[in-house]
């Protein structure tokens, strides 16, 4: 939409202001995605700064682009880059992935703040079956060539979609699929070893534009509504990004492991889709993602951990406009490529709690209840289609 340049400062100031006035706790558990899938985006240096002005301090990339890392050097910006898919392969032998760190990422440190490293993404669901095999190879060795650099303190992992999951709803019958155990328990077990996340990619987006008439709009955009209630726990999920979240966290405990953080590594609403991409606007996506930055700033958990806060990277900064795939695929960032805003978030207007005048709210049931049947459907699909959309496409055009 037009944004003069008088609105786009004066909804920059405000971000800045509230940002300011707000806990870094609050801030500390909120990053975005700087996906860089177009031929018409801001250098690196603009980015950083419009990054700064907004103080998010997270962000993360979908290689190693060395402009970024050479320009986001000595700033407050933590960093997290990503080992492409395509080379996956290469990095299950020591001497290769010992020569990836030492070119890759070693010459921008310490001056960059490269914070973590995700191998690869959505391996465990990837179309290419055998880059599955690469992974935690790669993982480790990545790992041990970082350790012997001097730098353990870098975490290395990889996100991966709904679709590893074979039960996700109610959120206790989170399981893996049975395919991808054995790797994933090897997986699991470095991570439990290292003390690293695991991270998801959790689009409800997904999930309303499948059946659209059977998940209430509300539920999926963190507004009020009745929710629901996980039959064997007994804790009352109102929204889904939280349930699909708990639904990883379960799945992890039925493998045999405790205290491993989950966090979501991608998620977002997007303002523009085709004509079957039901629920792809601007309003709702300026409602998804300010009721989302609401619960940051409160320091939310989910249901089942509820005094940690869950960390989130939204999907994403800008608008991309050589992405493949449907039309919602371009139209994910919060800012056009000329720094624009796609629509205002309302960051001015996060003091607030009540989002009962969200432009959405009209075409919402906030008083609607809804069967588990329909959004176990509805999770279960969104598993099946969320692998093959953004993330992968992300990398393979780089």
């Amino acid at each position: 939409m037009a944004t003069t340049t008088i609105g786009i400062t004066y909804i920059i100031i405000l971000v800045a202001c509230f940002l300011s006035s707000s806990s870094d706790i609050g801030v500390e558990s909120f990053g975005i995605n700087y996906g860089q899938v177009a031929n018409n985006l801001p250098e690196p240096e603009k980015v950083l700064t419009l990054l700064s002005t907004l103080r998010i301090t997270k962000t993360r990339i979908y290689d190693t682009n060395p402009d970024i890392l050479r320009s986001f050097a000595n700033s407050n910006m933590d960093l997290i880059v990503t080992v492409e898919n395509e080379i996956l392969s290469q990095l299950d032998d020591p001497q290769a992935a010992s020569q990836w760190v030492s070119t890759r990422i070693l010459p921008y440190l310490p001056e960059t703040k490269i914070s973590g490293i995700q191998v690869g993404n959505e391996v465990f669901t990837d179309d290419d079956t055998t880059l599955i095999q690469h992974l935690v190879p790669a993982v480790i060795n990545i790992h041990n060539a970082l350790t012997k650099a001097g730098y353990s303190n870098i975490q290395v992992s990889t996100p991966s979609s709904l679709a590893v999951l074979d039960e996700s709803y109610p959120p206790s019958a989170g399981t893996f699929k049975a395919e991808i155990s054995t790797i994933m328990y090897q997986f699991l077990n470095f991570l439990s070893t290292t003390k690293t996340p695991f991270w998801i990619n959790a689009y409800p987006y997904f999930a309303y534009k499948d059946e659209p008439n059977q998940i209430p709009l509300d539920y999926v955009l963190f507004n009020p509504n009745s929710g629901m209630v996980d039959p064997n726990t007994k804790l009352r999920y109102d929204n889904m990004l939280y349930a699909m979240v708990d639904a990883v966290y379960f799945a992890i405990a039925k493998m045999g492991f405790k205290g491993i953080e989950v966090r979501v590594s991608e998620t977002g609403w997007p303002s523009k889709g085709d004509v079957d991409e039901a629920g792809a606007t601007p309003q709702n996506a300026a409602t998804y993602n300010r009721n989302l930055l609401r619960r940051q700033m409160a320091n939310e958990g989910t249901p089942l951990n509820p005094r940690m806060r869950l960390e989130v990277y939204l999907f994403a900064l800008f608008n991309e406009d050589l992405k493949p795939g449907p039309t919602s695929e371009r139209n994910y960032g919060l800012f056009q490529p000329d720094e624009s805003m796609t629509y205002n978030v309302g960051f001015s207007a996060l003091a607030t709690t009540s989002s009962s005048s969200s432009p959405s709210s009209s075409s919402s049931s906030s008083s609607a209840s809804f069967s588990l049947a329909s959004l176990h459907h509805a999770v279960i699909q969104v598993a099946k289609k969320v692998t093959c959309l953004t993330n992968q496409k992300e990398l393979s055009r780089i």
